[in-house]
């Protein structure tokens, strides 16, 4: 835990951007009958029936002190998933920063190792060597600040009914290019002091 806070505590340094990065799933729903328009003092009327779509994944790669954030809808959240990304990171999004100071919790596919599942070792070792990882402890999960984003993006984005994985990729991009121009964060107030207090009961009794 101290070792994420660590982190968020370090000033800005675009040649060593920190990014925390997590994701979540999504069910995909579609409507049996059309909603009935809004009139006025009426909202609109949804059938309580919905026919399932099966189900999309969405990254979050949040860079919290330069206000940016990027996103990935994708089928599944496998290894291979996860590795794309980090080779959008290093290669589409930070291709000329010294490292990538990567925040993240222990889901087993968040490890260097899918980087050889899915692609050459050559290729995986590049890009192995441009990550620094540092990973929240278990349970503890709440220390990513991309959760915080996954959040305010699922009451934003994501509340009402989506259709498609089309369709949520588009209004995930939309959502994500608003908050990017809006220069929106997270101020981050908790710190190794505070968690040594109000978390001691997590620390070894010596």
């Amino acid at each position: 835990m101290e070792d994420v806070l660590e982190v968020y505590t370090k000033p800005y340094d675009p040649l060593r951007p920190v990014v925390c990065l997590d994701e979540t799933s999504r069910q995909l729903i579609g409507e049996v009958n059309t909603p009935l328009p809004m009139v006025p003092g009426k909202p609109q009327i949804y059938d309580y029936e919905y026919v399932r779509n099966g189900v999309a994944n969405i990254f979050m790669m949040f860079e919290p002190l330069a206000a940016r954030r990027y996103t990935a809808v994708t089928d599944t959240r496998t290894k291979i998933d996860f590795a794309n990304c980090l080779r959008d990171l290093s290669d589409k999004y930070y291709p000329h920063v010294e490292k990538i100071v990567l925040v993240m919790d222990n889901l087993n596919t968040h490890n260097l190792s899918s980087l050889y599942e899915a692609f050459t070792p050559c290729e995986a070792r590049r890009l192995a060597e441009r990550f620094e990882i540092h990973y929240t402890p278990k349970h503890g999960s709440w220390l990513n600040m991309a959760e915080i984003e996954i959040g305010v993006m699922s009451r934003q984005c994501l509340k009402h009914r989506i259709p498609s994985k089309k369709v949520m990729a588009y209004q995930v991009k939309a959502w994500t290019c608003s908050r990017n121009s809006a220069n929106m964060s997270v101020d981050w107030q908790f710190t190794t002091d505070d968690a040594r207090i109000k978390l001691k009961h997590l620390y070894p009794k010596i």
